[in-house]
C-alpha cells in the first residue's frame, strides 16, 4: 500500500471526517492538494486536530485559495493558476491518504476536471457517499465515471444514519465492495471518530 485516494460523491458530506478517520486507523500521512476558503479550520487543520497528527504527517497543500468556492473559479478570483500537471503525489514513508476537493467533477481549471488528475495517478479509490436521500443516484454516476477512466476503486464508504435499502441498491447495481458505514458522531472528537471508524471499517479493506 502506498497512497489512497479519498474522494466524494459531492461536498460536504463527511469525506474530510472519514479522512481523518482512514489516517489515523492507517497510520498514515494525509494531503489535500488543493484547499479553497482559508476562513476558519482547513481540512487539512481538522485532520490534524482528529488524527491526532504530528506536522509532519500533514503536508502542505499545493494550492491554498483564500476563496470559497470551485478551486478554478477560486483560483482566478485570487488571480492564482493552479497546474494540475504539477499535482504529483509526494514520496513519504508509509501510506498516504489524499484528500480530493469536492467531487470528482469539480473542476481544478477551466480545462481539468479532479477526476482528470486521478486518471493520471491510477490510485486506488475510495469513494465516499452519504445515506440520505439521493445517494443512490449521486453514488452510481461517481462510480460508473470512475470505472469509465479505469480508476481503480477500493469501494464505497457510507456516513450518516443507517441506510440499509440504499446501501444495498448501491452495491447491487454497481459491483462495488461497500467498505463500511461511519454514523453521526457527537460529539465529534479524536476518541469518538477512532472508536466508530474502528467498528464501522476493517483496516485490511483498504489495503490495495
Amino acid at each position: 500500500m502506498s497512497a489512497i485516494v479519498v474522494t466524494g460523491t459531492d461536498t460536504g458530506i463527511g469525506k474530510t471526517v472519514f479522512a481523518a478517520g482512514l489516517t489515523a486507523a492507517l497510520g498514515a500521512t494525509y494531503w489535500k492538494p488543493v484547499q479553497s476558503g482559508l476562513e476558519g479550520e482547513t481540512d487539512s487543520e481538522t485532520v490534524a486536530r482528529l488524527a491526532r497528527l504530528p506536522p509532519e504527517r500533514v503536508l502542505p497543500e499545493a494550492w491554498r485559495l483564500r476563496t470559497p468556492a470551485s478551486p478554478h473559479l477560486a483560483a482566478e478570483i485570487d488571480g492564482v493558476a493552479i497546474d494540475p500537471e504539477a499535482l504529483n503525489p509526494p514520496a513519504v514513508n508509509g501510506p498516504l491518504v489524499i484528500e480530493g476537493a469536492g467531487g470528482l467533477f469539480v473542476p481544478l481549471t477551466r480545462e481539468t476536471l479532479t477526476i482528470d488528475v486521478f486518471a493520471r495517478w491510477r490510485l486506488p479509490v475510495v469513494l465516499v457517499a452519504r445515506t440520505a436521500l439521493g445517494t443512490i443516484n449521486h453514488t452510481l454516476l461517481s462510480l460508473s465515471a470512475l470505472k469509465a477512466r479505469g480508476i481503480p476503486v477500493l469501494g464505497v464508504a457510507f456516513v450518516g444514519e443507517e441506510n440499509v435499502d440504499s446501501i444495498r441498491a448501491i452495491a447491487t447495481f454497481s459491483g462495488a465492495r461497500v467498505l463500511g458505514r461511519l454514523p453521526p458522531l457527537a460529539p465529534l472528537s479524536p476518541r469518538t471518530l477512532a472508536e466508530a471508524f474502528g467498528k464501522a471499517f476493517r483496516t485490511r479493506d483498504f489495503i490495495a
